[in-house]
């Protein structure tokens, strides 16, 4: 029997997928190389922007004829875009053939509801609305010398225009024990030249365990492990970037120079509404210290045009960041509104043609700042 992971999104999603194949291969499932020769395909599926749900839909609908061939053959979806219960329930009723229909909470089950779809020849769906971090499930790791661990999921910030706070609930942290753990077993098994952790904003992690245990401290704590390994994280927020974790890079020979920043906009009107709980200023102080005090270090972001009611003069001050900053590299995002969010809800909706030109404009910039450099 073959298992086949279709995996959209983030690292973070990655990750999951290695948690999938574990629980696949524990039932005696073994990793097929095409859709074609599967008997079970596992879509684990992405919410942050609506081309990653259309690409599922159409990915999804293909699967019609393998299931004519073989109606043996399990199709499951799990993750962020199935655990909004009305597009949960759009699935199953517009593909007939899609036999398991889960959320991200209850991943950990999937075995049980592979085995009930096999015996019972029953469809299942069911989404939980909340569910801790499951500690009883290892990771088939599938990413070369690089093991990804995550700390922690969930996330507390709401910004404006993001699903993931409702798809993937509340910041919750693992114990430092457990993760120390891991990345122990990790070392020990000599394989992996680097350890990359993972988390919706890693610079919130601890703050919810008692007694709280500071981002930074994680960080001395597995640089003190013995081993041969460089350690990167992300994704960083603004807001809670600290001094002590810019120092714990800047001092820590193990931990890469490296930094994703993300910073969405350069215009503090567009920050408010996106409640991104910084201003253009601060975020610019952040920079300089980090400039300051790591060199060497390389910086990435994220930006977002044509958020609601944004106009040319303050996408130009986006502009004018990027520039100050001059990353080594950004991921620009058109806007796309996803429903249930307060963003979605906000009079001002630009054009597509407008995005289209901006983004462009801006990975334009960057390119060209990058040609100046080599």
């Amino acid at each position: 029997m073959k298992y086949f992971i279709v995996t959209y999104g983030c690292q973070m999603n990655v990750h999951e997928s290695e948690k999938i194949a574990t629980i696949l291969e524990n039932m005696g499932y073994t990793c097929g190389q095409s859709r074609e020769e599967a008997d079970i395909i596992v879509f684990n599926t992405c919410a942050i922007r609506e081309g990653a749900e259309d690409r599922v839909f159409g990915n999804v609908g293909a699967l019609k004829k393998l299931k004519k061939k073989n109606k043996n053959l399990i199709i499951a979806l799990c993750g962020c875009m199935t655990q909004k219960e009305k597009t949960a329930d759009y699935i199953m009723r517009t593909f007939p053939f899609v036999d398991i229909c889960i959320g991200t909470f209850n991943l950990s089950k999937l075995g049980d509801y592979i085995e009930a779809v096999k015996f019972g020849r029953k469809r299942k769906t069911e989404i939980w609305q909340e569910g801790d971090i499951d500690e009883s499930i290892p990771y088939t790791r599938t990413s070369g010398d690089n093991a990804w661990v995550n700390i922690m999921q969930g996330c507390n910030n709401f910004c404006t225009y993001c699903i993931v706070p409702y798809v993937k609930g509340r910041e919750k942290s693992r114990k430092e024990e457990d993760i120390l753990n891991e990345i122990k077993a990790i070392i020990a098994e000599g394989k992996y030249k680097k350890i990359t952790l993972l988390g919706q904003n890693v610079n919130s992690y601890g703050k919810d365990l008692s007694p709280q245990v500071p981002f930074a401290k994680l960080l001395k704590d597995i640089c003190a492990l013995d081993g041969d390994f460089t350690l990167s994280f992300m994704t960083s927020h603004p807001k809670d970037l600290t001094d002590e974790v810019i120092d714990t890079i800047a001092n820590e020979a193990k931990i890469e120079k490296y930094i994703h920043l993300p910073a969405q906009s350069g215009d503090n009107r567009i920050l408010k509404l996106m409640n991104r709980k910084y201003t253009r200023e601060d975020y610019i102080k952040i920079i300089d210290k980090i400039h300051a005090k790591i060199p060497t270090c390389r910086i990435t972001s994220d930006y977002i045009v044509g958020f609601p009611t944004e106009t040319e003069e303050e996408f130009e001050r986006t502009m004018s960041l990027v520039e100050y900053v001059g990353y080594d590299n950004i991921f620009a995002f058109m806007y796309s509104a996803r429903e249930g969010t307060v963003a979605s809800k906000m009079d001002g909706q630009i054009d597509d043609k407008i995005k289209h030109e901006r983004v462009n404009r801006l990975l334009a910039l960057v390119k060209k700042q990058q040609k100046g450099d080599e």
